[in-house]
């Protein structure tokens, strides 16, 4: 928190005076995000392009965890969340939200900003309003302290019109129900009928803490019933890669073990044998064909 908190303050002494307070600058975030291999928003928040977001969304968390845990990135997986929708995953682009304690003169310069600029007054407005089609809202509220709130159905109603997407929140929602009936899926970590209070919001597009996980702006978001994961968009296309062969040896393997020809020893974590591995590189060989069919590439 106190590295975070360090850092919005640097952020905030290079950004103009034309900028939203405490934003990356278009060049800031260029920099900060400077192996994205896609385009990028007008902000420079990269842009993962639709295709690799809804293959993405095939994948599981933890088919994307072990490779990004062999990449060195040990710190983009949270959990501890009630889901909205188990069954149903969410993925998007992040736009990241920095919350601190509420405190009267930052909360003076920050409506003051935001009248001078014509931006909305309210806290959880601030985040949802700059959303766009297939974003999802990462918010770091501090937790489940009632009044560390990010709204309740009427704003949830925004964001999924504004994104078809949805959020997650490291801290609390309300109106449970009536989110609830709403197509959108949300993390969050308690439900409270209390509205926002306490709090204020600093930052946006920042890079935040979120149970324990680090996510940037412009990271493929990927949840399931597990948890959350951040995609940094440079590793999305090795990801999606891997995940090919990992789905395609589960299959192999699940099918022939359901066979009950076979100990669970001979097919997972040794060794196969020499025939085993042929009929498996076999296999292999004619499901990549067939799924680049599938997606028509060559």
């Amino acid at each position: 928190m106190k590295t975070l908190v360090t850092l919005i303050v640097c952020l905030s002494l290079a950004v103009p005076a034309s900028a939203q307070l405490f934003s990356l600058t278009k060049e800031q975030m260029i920099e900060f995000t400077k192996q994205n291999p896609y385009e990028r928003f007008p902000d420079g928040r990269p842009k993962v392009p639709l295709n690799l977001l809804e293959r993405i969304a095939e994948l599981s968390v933890e088919e994307a965890w072990g490779i990004l845990r062999a990449k060195g990135y040990l710190r983009q997986y949270a959990d501890g969340f009630e889901i909205l929708k188990p069954g149903q995953r969410l993925v998007g682009r992040a736009v990241t939200a920095k919350y601190l304690p509420h405190r009267p003169d930052l909360q003076e310069v920050v409506d003051a900003d935001a009248k001078k600029k014509g931006l909305a007054r309210g806290n959880t407005q601030k985040v949802i309003d700059p959303l766009v089609r297939d974003d999802v809202a990462v918010v770091d509220l501090m937790g489940a302290t009632p009044g560390h709130n990010f709204g309740g159905d009427n704003l949830h109603s925004a964001i999924w019109g504004q994104t078809r997407r949805g959020a997650v929140v490291d801290g609390t929602i309300r109106d449970l129900q009536g989110t609830f009936d709403l197509p959108l899926n949300l993390y969050y970590k308690k439900a409270h009928p209390s509205a926002v209070s306490g709090v204020l919001m600093v930052a946006l597009n920042i890079p935040v803490e979120i149970s324990g996980a680090v996510a940037m702006p412009g990271d493929v978001v990927l949840g399931d019933r597990e948890g959350v994961i951040f995609i940094p968009p440079h590793l999305v296309a090795e990801v999606l890669e891997r995940a090919d062969y990992i789905h395609i040896k589960d299959e192999w393997t699940k099918g022939k073990l359901l066979t009950g020809k076979y100990r669970a020893s001979q097919l997972y974590g040794s060794k196969l044998t020499p025939e085993l591995q042929n009929e498996f590189d076999a296999f292999k060989e004619k499901r990549m064909k067939e799924i680049m069919a599938a997606r028509g590439e060559n």
